[in-house]
């Protein structure tokens, strides 16, 4: 009979953990179609907006990588740089117009944002957010201003993720959750890198090279949705294509070397670029519609004498990986499109910042890579390798996820085979870099997210035990249990203690009372003459022992509402150690916290 029962309760637990499964993982793919949908039309208005106002207006076709080809026959119209300088400028003041009218959170890179409400706004994003974005990044791209497709596309996925929360009214827990998932869906799908994606979106949040161990699953499933989503409408396979790479050469490693402390100082170099320009744009006292119009006229200046640092320039990434650019051209590519991207993003436009990041190290590779080819060509035989691991070091210099950029541009550009030189490179650069990144709303760790403030503080508490503040636990007179309560009186007249251990004869701990339980007596006259302390105080004593934790003790504390608590010995409870106050103990977990945050900010 109890076999029968226990077998029906654990198929009964099972079905609810499959149906539980199974909600969330329709969620999830949910959200991974949403995301995939997103990219498809993101990717169509950047086509469109390219193949019209570059094209069309200025008579300028940027290339495309391999894996993307262009969704317009070209128009022919002749080129024109006139145009191809003031357009940035047209499409700044409608970007915009947009953006600081009806959500001016939209602006800038949409990652920070979304990173910033996965750990400070419970995962919330206002749901017009991401048609904002859209559009307006959408208009700043195509029309010349330097930016990559993550950080919209981000907030695509994002902003589905927190609306589908929003409307299940799901705890702040799981709509952080489901918004991830929407980041890791959206940015695998456009870039088509699937595993990428997912940790990119729990890496991202934090500067330390840690994970959100509970997002990678959640995004994994939205980001292989979205993919397939994505491809199904243009086709498999990776964004860029290049040669089979293979690392085969130890000796290779010292020009490695060399490129992991160029691509950290260039990375260097763009984030002080950026925030500078970012901060000019922030002091000037002019309306803030304006200053994306502003900030795109510079950008079209530099597009005038270098028009491959317009727009999104993973062409020109892609000529690099086969060795089509001579080293001047990589260098002007690398430095302007560091201009551009700071003028276009910094001055309030909106786009985000991978994209550009990938074709800056993956130019400032291949200049290392042509430099030594010429000085040492039979140890560096392939140039465009460095190519693929500029790609990877840069980014990690400027946003701290060595991990998942590892394997972004490895899916990217379908070449396995770097991994070992990536790994050095990418390790080396954030080492060199981990004090600076592009993402400004990035915490240090978990510990210092307020996304965790809650479950850290348990965890603090646990790790604490009784005896790490013995310092504190204050030594205390054990009052006798035949004493009587007049001799008490003339006692109690001469302490500030409030609370009174009662010990027997053998000096053994066996009651404790505190002064509100004396109150009674000292106003009944009548009978104090009668009373021994032993009567007045309470033998069922809730204690704690310097073994206990203090998240145990604080429990206790608040069991009966006690503001001070015996400690007794381990293993004999009748020998009372002193008292502990709950003052002491909530002084010593502050400490605590603040010395923990003191070093998370270091």
């Amino acid at each position: 009979m109890i076999k029968k029962w226990y077998n029906s309760a654990t198929i009964k637990v099972k079905r609810v953990d499959i149906a539980l499964a199974g909600k969330w993982s329709f969620y999830f793919i949910l959200i991974g179609i949403i995301a995939g949908l997103g990219s498809i039309l993101f990717h169509y208005l950047c086509g469109l907006g390219v193949h019209f106002f570059m094209d069309m207006m200025a008579g300028y076709q940027p290339p495309s990588p391999a894996g993307e080809h262009h969704l317009f026959q070209p128009s022919g119209a002749h080129f024109n740089r006139i145009i191809l300088l003031l357009l940035p400028a047209f499409g700044g003041i409608i970007s915009g117009w947009l953006v600081y009218t009806f959500a001016p959170e939209a602006e800038g890179h949409g990652t920070d944002a979304a990173i910033d409400a996965y750990h400070r706004h419970g995962g919330f994003i206002r749901g017009r957010v991401p048609f904002i974005k859209t559009l307006a990044s959408a208009i700043t791209l195509t029309t010349g201003g330097s930016g990559g497709r993550e950080g919209p596309i981000a907030q695509i996925g994002a902003g589905f993720g927190s609306f589908l929360a929003t409307t299940l009214k799901l705890s702040d827990r799981q709509r952080r959750i489901m918004m991830a998932a929407g980041i890791g869906a959206g940015i695998g799908s456009i870039f088509r890198a699937p595993m990428a994606g997912a940790l990119f979106a729990s890496e991202v949040l934090y500067k330390d090279p840690e994970f959100e161990s509970e997002v990678i699953i959640p995004a994994g499933i939205s980001s292989v949705v979205a993919y397939c989503v994505f491809c199904l409408q243009f086709g498999w396979g990776s964004l860029f294509n290049s040669p089979d790479f293979i690392f085969h050469n130890p000796l290779e490693l010292g020009p490695y070397l060399v490129l992991a402390f160029v691509i950290a100082i260039s990375g260097f170099f763009f984030i002080k670029v950026f925030y500078g320009i970012t901060k000019i744009f922030k002091v000037f006292k002019i309306p803030n519609h304006i200053k994306p119009a502003i900030g795109g006229l510079c950008t079209g200046i530099i597009g005038y004498f270098l028009p491959q640092t317009l727009a999104f320039g993973y062409g020109f990434a892609q000529k690099a990986l086969y060795n089509e650019l001579a080293i001047s051209f990589l260098l002007c590519l690398a430095i302007g499109k560091i201009f551009t991207t700071s003028f276009s993003i910094g001055s309030g436009g909106s786009g985000g910042v991978f994209g550009p990041s990938i074709v800056i190290g993956g130019a400032m590779g291949g200049v290392v890579g042509k430099l030594f080819h010429q000085i040492m060509p039979g140890i560096v035989t392939e140039p465009g390798a460095f190519v693929v691991v500029g790609m990877a070091g840069f980014f990690t210099a400027v946003s701290n996820t060595p991990i998942s950029t590892i394997i972004f541009v490895s899916e990217m550009t379908n070449s396995y085979h770097l991994l070992l030189p990536s790994l050095m490179v990418c390790s080396i650069a954030y080492l060199i870099s981990q004090k600076w990144t592009i993402y400004n709303k990035q915490i240090k760790n978990k510990i210092a997210s307020p996304a965790h403030a809650g479950e850290f503080f348990v965890d603090v508490l646990q790790t604490i035990k009784v005896k790490d503040l013995m310092h504190l636990v204050s030594k205390v007179n054990l009052i006798p249990q035949n004493m009587p309560f007049l001799e008490f009186k003339k006692y109690f007249s001469n302490t500030k203690q409030h609370y009174f251990p009662v010990m027997n004869q053998d000096k053994k701990l066996i009651g404790i009372f505190s002064s509100t339980d004396i109150r009674g007596i000292l106003f009944s006259p009548d009978i104090e003459h009668l009373v021994v302390m032993e009567d007045i105080a309470v033998s069922d004593i809730i204690f704690t022992t310097p073994h206990d934790d203090l998240n145990s003790a604080l429990r206790k504390f608040t069991m009966k509402n006690i503001n001070s608590l015996p400690v007794v010995k381990e293993d004999d409870h009748g020998i009372l150690l002193g008292m502990l106050n709950r003052r002491e103990v909530i002084g010593f977990y502050n400490q605590q916290i603040e010395k923990m945050k003191n070093r998370a900010g270091k």
